[in-house]
């Protein structure tokens, strides 16, 4: 078995594709989605923590009030991003072992493949053949293969 496992992905929706010919049309394998994201789950854990809420104010207790240019180190968004990619990593490790692919593609949106390659277990950090920092997610099989393609004759 050659298989290539290509995972396009953005931090909403993650499709993994199977080329084990390049002659042959891309195979859906999987296509997995962040709920939090398609739900707007985010929206409202980052409205329930706002520093400067009302319900959270320190006013009048001595304590500092958070300047307009707080920013916390992770926002609900990031880390909702970051727990997404550990879950398509873990998936793809366990796919891995069961021995269904031989190679990686990583193609996603600039920002979570930053954040897929942190979650990669070094196992699947070797196996990775190249990584293409744009969001196709919407793209059916052909239209990824061609844009792939497109990509890799430019560079």
């Amino acid at each position: 078995m050659n298989t290539t496992w290509i995972v396009s992905a953005d931090s909403g929706r993650a499709r993994i594709f199977a080329e084990s010919d390049s002659n042959t049309p891309l195979q859906e394998v999987q296509d997995l989605v962040n709920p939090a994201a398609r739900t707007g789950t985010t929206d409202e854990l980052s409205d329930r923590m706002s520093p400067l809420a009302a319900g959270q104010s320190k006013h009048g207790s001595g304590d500092a009030m958070p300047t307009k240019q707080y920013q916390p180190q992770q926002t609900p968004e990031q880390r909702e991003s970051q727990t997404f990619a550990s879950d398509i990593c873990a998936m793809l490790l366990q796919a891995k072992q069961e021995g269904r692919f031989d190679r990686l593609a990583l193609v996603a949106e600039p920002q979570f493949l930053g954040a897929l390659r942190n979650q990669l277990d070094p196992q699947l950090k070797a196996m990775v053949s190249y990584e293409i920092d744009k969001d196709y997610t919407h793209s059916n099989g052909q239209q990824l293969r061609e844009q792939i393609r497109a990509h890799q004759a430019k560079g």
